[in-house]
């Protein structure tokens, strides 16, 4: 069986730590669930007229979205190939509740996560959607406590991942 989860992140390294604790206490349960990851961010699109028709959606992923991430992502990928079945980056540019639960019916989300403390790393124009995710009137979203140590010899860095 395949299920989708939906992780609240900001694409910084540290909202991978969310991915980290979901994959291994799943891997604890091992009962042959597979999972699509879907890593979600607001992103304000603007008025512009010029921005609508000629802004893609990876376009403002490549804006927003280090390499670094995309890397760390692989790594823990590469750690749990039994238990993800593909992980996809999405930005969610709408601004009601209505059209976030819209949202969470398309994609078809099973179980949805978010972290317990607020984004510092937000680019300009993205914004978080925990607020829509706890709102939300299909899923239960579960807080993860999400700790950055307090010494790291590479903070910020990809090495965080191994931690």
């Amino acid at each position: 069986m395949i299920k989708t989860i939906l992780i609240a992140t900001d694409f910084s390294l540290e909202s991978l730590e969310i991915l980290k604790k979901v994959l291994k206490n799943k891997s604890e349960q091992n009962d042959g669930t597979r999972f699509n990851i879907l890593f979600v961010s607001g992103y304000d699109m603007g008025d512009s007229i010029r921005d609508l028709l000629f802004t893609s959606k990876s376009s403002i992923l490549g804006k927003i979205r280090s390499e670094e991430f995309c890397d760390a992502y692989s790594i823990i990928n590469n750690k749990y190939p039994n238990l993800i079945n593909k992980i996809t980056c999405d930005i969610f540019t709408g601004s009601f509740q209505r059209t976030f639960n819209t949202y969470m019916e398309v994609m078809k989300i099973d179980e949805a996560y978010f972290a317990t403390s607020k984004s510092k790393r937000l680019a300009k124009n993205q914004f978080e959607i925990t607020n829509y995710l706890k709102k939300n009137k299909f899923v239960q979203p579960q807080e993860v406590v999400t700790q950055a140590p307090d010494f790291a010899p590479e903070k910020g860095r990809l090495a965080e991942v191994f931690l």
